[in-house]
């Protein structure tokens, strides 16, 4: 039984590689620059990069009114 199990493991292991094998890759220099003008291009809308307004920001500290 562990035979045919451990026979039934490899098969599927070796099916896996021949799928990423078959995959296109892109190389990291083209992946790193495509990704570098995205952010360039986007930059202007990123809320890390221009902040959020106040009147916008659901996380702004909430104001108290207290009488004393």
């Amino acid at each position: 039984i562990s035979g045919s199990s451990s026979v039934i493991a490899m098969k599927k292991g070796i099916q896996q590689l021949r799928l990423e094998a078959g995959l296109n890759r892109m190389k990291v220099p083209q992946a790193a620059a495509d990704l570098k003008q995205f952010c360039l291009q986007n930059a202007q809308r990123d809320p890390l990069l221009t902040g959020v307004s106040s009147s916008t920001n659901p996380f702004r500290p909430q104001k108290f009114c207290s009488f004393l």
